[in-house]
C-alpha cells in the first residue's frame, strides 16, 4: 500500500513516520515539498504518487495568530484538505484527516462531547478547522476525520515544553485553571492511527479502501479523564521534579486574542466501538511521555525526531 504523510514536522506528523512504518510504502512530505498554503497546486502533486492512503497530518495551528490571519488559517485548515480529498477521489485513495475540538464552542460542560453533537467554533482557528471537515467531506473522498485535543509532545511549541521552560526561569506562574480537557501525547494519537490502518487492512471481505468505506466518517481521539490547565501544569511540574511558584487564575485574567472553549472533553466510545481502540488515562500518558523525555534527549538538549522517541 502507497501511504503519503503530509506534514512530516508536526508534533503528530513527526511521531506518525515511525508509527506508519511496516504498513505501507511511505512517502513523506513537509512544506518543502507540498505548501498547504498554496491550495492550487495540491491535486495534481498528490495525484501523480498516485497513494492508496493520504495521511494528513499538516495545519494552521497558531490559535491566538490566527484571529490576524484567517484568511492563511482558511487555506490551510479548509482550502487544502478539499484539495486533498479532490485528489483522493481521483487516484481512488482514503484520506485520514485531523481535526480539533475547537470546533466546539465548551459550553457544554455536562459531558463530553460527541461526534454528533452540533459545532459551533468560537475562533478563526476553530471556524477553520471545521470548514476543513466540510470540505473534505464534500470533496468525494473517503474519510476518516480523528478531532484531537490537547495535543503535547517533545517537540515543537506545546503546553508541557512551555511550562517546564518557564519553571526552569525560576518564574512564578499563573495558570488558568477553569477550562476542562483532556490533554493527548502526539505519540498516542499516532500509535491510535497507525491501529485504525492496520484493523483496516485486515479485513478480509474486500479492498482496504471498501473497508475504509464501512468506517468512514469523525471520531474523536483523546486520552481518557480530564483536567484544566493548572492541574496539567501541575502533573507536568510533579512528574518533571520541577517546583515553581504557581497559582491557577480564572480565565478572564488571562486573556487572549482568541476565545478557548472552557470544556474541550471529547467523547471516544465511538472509536472504542468501531475500532476496539481505546487511549489510557491523561496522567498515565504524560508520566510516560517525561520518562521518556528524561531518557532520549540528545547532547544539544533537544529531543530528536526519528523515530526513537
Amino acid at each position: 500500500m502507497q501511504i503519503l504523510l503530509i506534514g512530516k514536522t508536526g508534533q503528530i506528523g513527526c511521531e506518525l513516520q515511525h508509527a506508519l512504518k511496516g504498513l505501507g510504502h511511505l512517502t513523506v512530505w513537509g512544506r518543502e515539498e507540498l505548501d498547504l498554503s498554496r491550495p492550487e497546486g495540491i491535486v495534481d502533486k498528490v495525484v501523480s504518487v498516485r497513494p492508496d492512503l493520504i495521511v494528513n497530518a499538516g495545519a494552521y495551528t497558531a490559535v491566538d495568530k490566527a484571529e490576524s490571519e484567517p484568511d492563511l488559517a482558511m487555506a490551510v485548515n479548509a482550502a487544502a484538505p478539499g484539495k486533498l480529498g479532490l485528489a483522493a477521489s481521483h487516484c481512488g485513495a482514503g484520506v485520514i484527516h485531523y481535526s480539533t475540538d475547537y470546533v466546539f464552542d465548551g459550553k457544554n460542560s455536562e459531558r463530553p462531547y460527541r461526534e454528533d453533537d452540533t459545532p459551533c467554533p468560537v475562533n478563526a482557528y476553530g471556524k477553520s478547522k471545521l470548514e476543513g471537515e466540510r470540505a473534505l467531506s464534500d470533496s468525494g473522498a473517503c474519510f476518516i476525520i480523528l478531532r484531537v485535543c490537547g495535543v503535547y509532545g517533545l517537540r515543537g511549541k506545546n503546553f508541557l515544553l512551555t511550562m517546564q521552560h518557564l519553571a526552569r526561569q525560576g518564574k512564578a506562574l499563573r495558570i488558568v485553571g477553569d477550562q476542562w480537557g483532556a490533554p493527548t501525547w502526539s505519540r498516542e494519537i499516532a500509535k491510535a492511527t497507525a491501529d485504525i490502518i492496520a484493523r483496516l487492512k485486515e479485513e478480509k471481505s474486500g479492498s482496504f479502501l471498501e473497508a475504509m468505506q464501512k468506517a468512514a466518517g469523525i471520531y474523536h481521539l483523546s486520552c481518557s479523564g480530564k483536567t484544566s490547565w493548572y492541574g496539567f501544569a501541575d502533573a507536568i511540574f510533579e512528574l518533571s521534579g520541577l517546583d515553581p511558584e504557581r497559582c491557577p487564575i480564572p480565565s478572564e485574567e488571562y486573556p487572549t486574542p482568541a476565545a478557548r472553549p472552557n470544556h474541550w472533553v471529547l467523547d471516544n466510545g465511538k472509536l472504542k466501538a468501531g475500532f476496539g481502540i481505546e487511549l489510557p488515562a491523561w496522567k498515565k500518558s504524560l508520566s510516560e511521555c517525561i520518562d521518556l523525555q528524561k531518557k532520549e534527549l540528545n547532547v544539544s538538549g533537544q529531543p530528536q525526531c526519528n523515530g526513537a522517541i
